[in-house]
C-alpha cells in the first residue's frame, strides 16, 4: 500500500494492511509479542491503526455506541470494538494487564459476541523478579496460538526477533534522522514508529519501504531550524497537530510511545526485549527514558497527550515533577482535526518557549 499524502488526511496515513483475511489474522489492542504471531503462522493487525486510519473512523466510534458501549468511554476502546465488528475478526489479542484498564471489559463484551480473546498479560513492573511471569505470558501466547511444543515456538520466535531486529534498526535509523539530521518530519517519525506494532502484517513489504524512505530522505536537505519539542503519552486520536506545530516553527523530534513501539533498546531475546518495553509497566521507566531523550535531542517542552477517560491523565503530574521542561497537556476525545481553543493553547504554549529561548 502506498503513502497516501498528508496534507490530504485528516490523520497521519499509516502502513496498515490492505484487507486483512479474518482466517490468517489476529487481531491486537495494543503492543503484543508479534514474533509469537508470526512464528505461529498468523499475520498481526493492529487494530488501533485500523480504526485510526477509516475513511471514517468517527462512525466506528458512534457504531460501537449503538451497539451499547457508554458514551463516557474511550473511543480507542470503541473503535478497536467496529474495527473487529467490520473486519469479520474472529481472533483477538487483548493486553488484560499493561494497558487501557477498559480492554478486560472489551474482551468479555467480544468473547459473548462469540470472537476468539486472548489475554496476554505484562507484570506490573519490568524490575527482574517479574522476568518469571512476563515468561510465563509468552509461553502462555504461544500455547493460546496453538503451539504443540511451548519451547519449540518460542525458540522460533526468538529466531523471528532476529530478523525483526534488523527491520525495526531502519526504524531507529529513520528516528536518528529526526532528531540528529533534522531530516524527517515529526509526523513522519509518527508513521513509521507507530506502524512496527504489526509491520503492515507483511514484514519483508515493510522493509522494503522503509528501505526506500530512507533513500529518499536522505537526499533531502536539513529541515529548517526551530523550537525542538517531545510528544509523550499515547498517540493522538486527532489529526493535524504535527502539521499545526510545523507551521509555528516547532520540530517534533521525539515520539515517546511510538518509539517504544519500535523496541528501541539492543536487546539478545524477547524476554529481555519486552521487559525493556516501557508502555506496560510503571512510570519509572519511562521518566527515565523520557529525560534521557530529552537531554540526548535537545528538547525544550513537551507536549503530553492524554485521551480523555483514560486513567493514565493521572501520570500528568508526575511528569511535571519530574521531567524539568515545560509541559503542555492536551486532551481529546474522538477523532477529528485540532479545534480553535487547542491551537490557541499550543500556540500560546510554542510562545512561551520561544520567549524562553531569547537571552535576557
Amino acid at each position: 500500500m502506498e503513502f497516501v499524502p498528508f496534507e490530504t488526511v485528516a490523520y497521519p496515513a499509516l502502513l496498515v494492511p490492505e484487507k486483512p483475511s479474518p482466517e490468517t489474522s489476529v487481531g491486537i489492542t495494543s503492543t503484543v509479542p508479534i514474533e509469537i504471531i508470526f512464528a505461529s503462522g498468523y499475520i498481526p493487525v493492529d487494530l488501533n491503526n485500523i480504526f485510526i486510519t477509516d475513511e471514517d473512523p468517527t462512525h466506528l466510534v458512534e457504531r460501537a455506541e449503538t451497539s451499547g458501549l457508554p458514551r463516557n468511554n474511550c473511543a480507542w476502546i470503541k473503535g478497536i470494538y467496529s474495527s473487529v465488528k467490520k473486519l469479520g475478526m474472529k481472533k483477538v489479542i487483548g493486553v488484560a494487564e499493561g494497558d487501557c484498564s477498559n480492554t478486560f471489559a472489551l474482551m468479555e463484551v467480544l468473547a459473548a459476541e462469540g470472537v476468539e480473546v486472548i489475554p496476554f498479560k505484562y507484570p506490573h513492573s519490568p524490575k527482574a523478579e517479574q522476568a518469571e511471569l512476563l515468561l510465563k505470558s509468552l509461553n502462555g501466547l504461544v500455547s493460546a496460538l496453538g503451539g504443540q511444543s511451548t519451547s519449540g515456538r518460542l525458540h522460533e520466535a526468538e529466531k523471528v526477533k532476529k530478523e525483526f531486529d534488523r527491520i525495526r534498526s531502519l526504524v531507529h535509523e529513520i528516528d536518528r534522522l529526526t532528531w540528529q539530521e533534522g531530516k524527517v518530519t515529526g509526523e513522519e517519525n509518527h508513521i513509521w514508529n507507530v506502524s512496527t506494532s504489526d509491520m503492515m502484517g507483511n514484514p519483508s513489504l515493510f522493509e522494503k519501504k522503509a528501505r526506500a524512505f530512507l533513500e529518499e530522505v536522505r537526499e533531502r536537505g536539513s529541515l529548517p531550524g526551530g523550537i525542538k519539542i517531545g510528544f509523550i503519552g499515547v498517540p493522538p486520536i486527532c489529526g493535524g497537530l504535527y502539521g499545526f506545530l510545523e507551521e509555528l516553527g516547532v520540530r517534533v523530534v521525539f515520539n515517546e510511545i511510538q518509539r517504544q513501539f519500535s523496541m528501541p533498546y539492543p536487546t539478545s531475546t524477547l524476554l529481555e526485549q519486552y521487559l525493556l518495553y516501557t508502555y506496560p509497566y510503571d512510570t519509572q521507566g519511562r521518566v527515565e527514558d523520557i529525560r534521557h531523550e530529552i537531554k540526548r535531542r535537545g528538547i525544550q517542552g513537551l507536549i503530553h497527550y492524554v485521551q480523555s477517560f483514560c486513567y493514565r491523565n493521572m501520570y500528568d503530574t508526575i511528569f511535571r515533577k519530574t521531567l524539568g521542561v515545560p509541559i503542555l497537556t492536551l486532551e481529546c476525545d474522538r477523532p477529528g482535526g485540532i479545534d480553535g481553543q487547542l491551537r490557541t493553547r499550543i500556540e500560546a504554549f510554542v510562545e512561551m518557549l520561544r520567549k524562553k529561548e531569547i537571552p535576557h
